[in-house]
């Protein structure tokens, strides 16, 4: 069994994440993929970077029990925390007619990161109306994410994400959501598109951690990456200037902006 808890992976001194290219697991074991940011995850549509878990009930337990992460079987979990006798207290005054179970230390956890919410931006202020809130640069590099720089088509709206799935053509032997729907080409090597909210403080950056700065993110996807038949039909050479490419990173980096502290709450013993 791991001693590692969620903080362990998804920590706010690191936009959420934990800094790491590749997630460390039971035995500081470093994991297949990236530990994704839950930054504004209550707006998600699916979870994983394959998509596996539908909703964040589903997306907390997967961690606890996988072997390779926490390694702990639910029932065990369920006994550790059943000895602290705090804890039983405040499930039962949580969830009165349910008490101390696996679905409500998911819908628990689930809710706490549903809290986890992006700060008001530069990019936000200047939506509203402050034209100096951002630098000229980023106002062309907004102007080129909407237009050659095609990243608007996945990163949309204002968490800046549609919740797809796509093969970006980043080398990777890992399958991706194709482990989940074999039978669709476009799914091999696809993983979920991002939200783009504190970006800067993500890296770095892909679902392998392989690109470390935001000017390396924006070369990968101005060379198109590699050409294979599940690469995304959204993805090729884009021709991108060296003047477009600083301008873009220049507006990526409005979307961070200035968080307060977390408050680390007393925990039951």
């Amino acid at each position: 069994m791991s001693a590692q808890s969620c903080a362990s992976c998804h920590t706010p001194g690191f936009g959420w994440g934990d800094g790491l290219a590749l997630g460390v697991g039971r035995g500081m074991a470093k994991l297949d993929r990236r530990s994704p940011t839950i930054i504004n995850s209550a707006w998600g549509a699916r979870f994983m970077w394959d998509g596996r878990a539908q909703n964040l009930e589903q997306q907390v337990l997967l961690p606890i029990q996988s072997a390779g992460e926490m390694n702990m079987p639910i029932d065990q979990l369920m006994e550790r925390l059943a000895s602290i006798t705090e804890y039983g207290l405040l499930f039962a005054s949580t969830f009165p007619e349910r008490g101390m179970n696996p679905a409500t230390l998911a819908e628990a956890i689930a809710t706490y990161e549903r809290t986890v919410v992006s700060e008001r931006s530069p990019f936000d202020a200047w939506i509203e109306g402050d034209e100096r809130a951002i630098s000229e640069a980023a106002k062309r590099g907004f102007a080129i994410f909407n237009s050659k720089g095609q990243c608007s088509l996945c990163h949309e709206g204002w968490n800046f994400t549609n919740d797809g799935f796509h093969d970006t053509g980043l080398r990777s032997t890992d399958s991706g959501r194709a482990a989940l729907l074999p039978n669709i080409p476009k799914m091999m090597h696809a993983f979920k598109t991002p939200g783009l909210r504190e970006i800067e403080r993500r890296g770095p950056y892909m679902h392998d951690g392989s690109i470390a700065t935001l000017e390396e993110v924006v070369e990968h996807y101005d060379g198109g990456g590699t050409d294979r038949p599940s690469r995304s039909d959204l993805i090729g050479p884009l021709g991108l200037t060296p003047q477009d490419k600083s301008d873009l990173v220049a507006f990526l980096k409005t979307l961070t902006g200035n968080p307060g502290p977390t408050i680390i709450p007393v925990l039951p013993r």
